[in-house]
């Protein structure tokens, strides 16, 4: 599937962008894609959030997932990273299938560029009566620490079998699988008063060389 939009902001650090796909340390719409409308819901997207306080619950629709590999490094402060970088890109897609840039989770697990980015983000899909449906998958994440409060991401999408979808007929486009279907993201991400790892800037990186198969 090729989506309509890429996260973007503007921008980032040089740690930031001189990590990449591929390798070193293991574990993401960005988003560009879409889902539909009175659609069963299932009770919660992958992966859980934890028990702690205040925490949004995070619902998808039957026919659409996220999957995300490589949320196990082993060491763990780099889980609880990827757990709630997993979340912010859940929480993008979870605005798109309500219909609205005011979740509760959008503005918990996004912040600063990365919060206004997604609002813009999410808005396009909702211009244009889109949302999507089938299944992405996040992988090759590679997590760098930045002190106690500061990590970054790195890692790649598969969007080959998620597909756009018209929010008002249901009917999904079937689009062909091109270099296009593979996104690379850098995140930077902080954590917040509550232990939250919260997205703060995100850029994205459509037909990257790096997350080809």
């Amino acid at each position: 599937m090729t989506r309509l939009l890429t996260i973007a902001v503007a921008t980032t650090t040089a740690a930031l962008l001189l990590t990449g796909c591929g390798g070193g340390d293991s574990g993401s719409k960005g988003n560009d894609k879409i889902a539909g409308a009175g659609t069963e819901k299932s009770a919660s997207a992958s992966p859980t959030a934890s028990a702690a306080a205040g925490r949004p619950k995070i619902s998808f629709p039957s026919d659409a997932s996220n999957v995300f590999e490589d949320q196990k490094t082993g060491d763990a402060a780099k889980d609880a990273v990827l757990a709630d970088n997993a979340l912010g890109v859940n929480s993008i897609d979870e605005a798109i299938f309500e219909g609205k840039t005011n979740t509760k989770a959008l503005g918990f697990y996004n912040t600063g560029r990365a919060l206004s980015s997604a609002i813009t983000y999410v808005q396009g899909y909702l211009d244009k009566s889109d949302t999507w449906a089938g299944t992405t998958r996040f992988f090759d994440h590679r997590v760098t620490l930045s002190g106690r409060n500061g990590a970054y991401v790195t890692y790649c999408s598969d969007e080959s079998k998620s597909f756009l979808k018209d929010r008002k007929t249901g009917k999904a486009q079937h689009t062909p699988t091109t270099a296009d279907s593979y996104v690379l993201y850098h995140a930077k991400l902080a954590k917040n008063a509550d232990g939250v790892w919260q997205t703060t800037d995100v850029v994205s990186n459509r037909g990257d060389k790096a997350c080809q198969p």
